[in-house]
């Protein structure tokens, strides 16, 4: 039986900004300053963190999101889980508590936490190129009505550009 990686939560809060930027802070120190990228059919964020890392989030479809880092590193995955919560191909769950505040995020987030991490399926710890193209397609024909849920519809992604810029999902 293949062992799982250790999982590790990290919770993070969102801020928007006057330039359209988002300042994500996580509970573990790491800060990034995230941007959408504009044009075409791609949903993609850049990313650049407070150690002068730098990279870009796509997601592919499904709820796969795929983090690329500008330095060559091996790319991560990521499974969205709804409830602000992706648990990424390195064992890490990150958690948004932008949108619960107070004692009734605290008790949310404990109650959804526990049901996630127990019930969530590992990201992929690799895709081909032809897997991640199946993805995207997917993704494009589940957003202009071609049918069937390829995850790349109303999964908390969209809300980028709603003014608010306290999404729900790890991806804003």
């Amino acid at each position: 039986m293949p062992q799982q990686p250790h999982r590790r939560e990290i919770t993070y809060t969102d801020e928007l900004l006057a330039d359209r930027t988002v300042h994500r802070r996580y509970s573990d120190g790491g800060q990034e300053w995230r941007s959408a990228v504009e044009g075409g059919s791609r949903r993609v964020v850049r990313w650049r963190d407070e150690r002068g890392g730098s990279g870009s989030d796509e997601l592919l479809g499904r709820r796969i999101v795929k983090r690329v880092y500008d330095n060559g590193r091996r790319a991560l995955y990521g499974r969205e889980a709804g409830y602000g919560r992706t648990l990424w191909s390195d064992g890490v769950l990150t958690v948004n508590r932008t949108s619960f505040g107070g004692k009734l995020g605290t008790v949310l987030g404990a109650v959804t936490a526990g049901a996630v991490i127990g019930g969530l399926a590992m990201p992929p710890a690799f895709l081909s190129p032809e897997e991640e193209e199946e993805l995207r397609r997917q993704a494009e024909a589940s957003a202009s009505g071609g049918g069937g849920d390829a995850g790349g519809g109303d999964v908390g992604y969209g809300g980028w550009g709603d003014g608010s810029g306290d999404t729900d999902d790890d991806f804003g």
